[in-house]
């Protein structure tokens, strides 16, 4: 199968939504999803994310949606990939990893001390393909997350 790998543009935001709106269908994480195209437009455009788009048959097919962090050890920035998607048609193709790639490669271009992500605990699949590519689950980290109304109490203390 061929298929290419580009950077997206603002005119691809429907289309990112939509492979975000798959991937979270996947992930049981639907209800969770407010984004929307204005939303993702303006994240886009301010640079607070970027993202990659696979494209096979013509059609968007795969998304790798990243950003960059900071590593105080390390004192250099890092690459954090927020979201990769490939439509269940086209795994098995070499997509997921061109994506990879794609992003190894940025990262190494500008100064990246790392490149992370998070993969949930019962994606199996996913883990192992990760793995199969030489990461390494950091078993010793949690992920804490603020959200909603503890969010905004936290803001409020004094």
């Amino acid at each position: 199968m061929s298929f290419a790998i580009r950077s997206a543009t603002a005119a691809d935001v429907p289309a990112i939504l939509a492979l975000v709106r798959e991937l979270a269908e996947f992930e049981r994480l639907a209800h969770e999803v407010v984004a929307d195209e204005e939303l993702l437009r303006n994240a886009l455009a301010s640079g607070h994310c970027e993202a990659l788009l696979a494209e096979a048959e013509g059609l968007p097919v795969g998304l790798a949606l990243y950003f960059h962090n900071f590593s105080t050890f390390l004192a250099r920035r890092g690459l954090y990939l927020e979201d990769l998607y490939v439509q269940p048609a086209f795994r098995k193709h070499g997509i997921g990893r061109a994506l990879l790639c794609r992003l190894a490669q940025i990262a190494l271009a500008r100064g990246c001390g790392r490149f992370e992500w998070a993969v949930l605990d019962w994606n199996v699949d996913a883990m192992r393909f990760y793995e199969s590519l030489g990461a390494r689950p950091i078993k010793e980290w949690v992920i804490c997350r603020l959200t909603d109304g503890p969010l905004r109490a936290l803001a409020h203390e004094s």
